[in-house]
């Protein structure tokens, strides 16, 4: 296994020094090999419900995974890899409905507008919107357990821009 991993390792190392143009990480996702720096900037808060802390944590997550996930150093602005954009629905309806017309469930949505801007190829930039959501049960307030939802949805967001920018999905 170890002499394995050490002759893909050292083809790894021969394909870096003939000039390959993208280097793997080992989440398996792809960074141009010319990319060093990463920005996110803070999402707004555009959707009418959305309180500016969920804005906050929903950005915080993002810089996080891609931190962890890429050996992109991040700066404030103008990366190499650059993202930007706002929380454009943030939504709680009824799901769920019980046989006298109440809800079991509801459901906390939110929904980011993302653009995308790839420095080493124009032609990966996009523009996209990603939406996921948590339920919690209807005899709870979303105050008591907003925090909690948004710090989920944020991860489950967070990765979906992560696969859809640079985990090659």
């Amino acid at each position: 296994m170890a002499h394995r991993l050490t002759t893909a390792l050292a083809g790894l190392a021969l394909l870096a020094a003939a000039g390959c143009t993208v280097s793997y990480s080992l989440s398996g996702g792809s960074v141009p090999a010319t990319a060093k720096t990463l920005s996110v900037a803070g999402l707004e808060a555009r959707a009418p419900l959305c309180p500016p802390q969920s804005a906050q944590s929903v950005t915080e997550a993002l810089r996080d995974l891609l931190q962890a996930q890429t050996p992109l150093n991040l700066v404030p602005r103008d990366g190499d890899i650059a993202y930007e954009g706002a929380v454009t629905g943030y939504d709680v309806q009824p799901v769920a409905i019980q046989a006298n017309e109440t809800a079991a469930l509801n459901r906390l949505t939110i929904t980011l507008g993302i653009r995308y801007t790839n420095k080493a190829d124009s032609k990966a930039n996009a523009e996209f919107t990603v939406s996921r959501f948590a339920d919690y049960p209807s005899t709870q307030d979303l105050s008591t357990v907003e925090a909690s939802l948004v710090q989920d949805i944020a991860k489950q967001l967070a990765q979906d821009i992560f696969d859809r920018t640079l985990g090659n999905w």
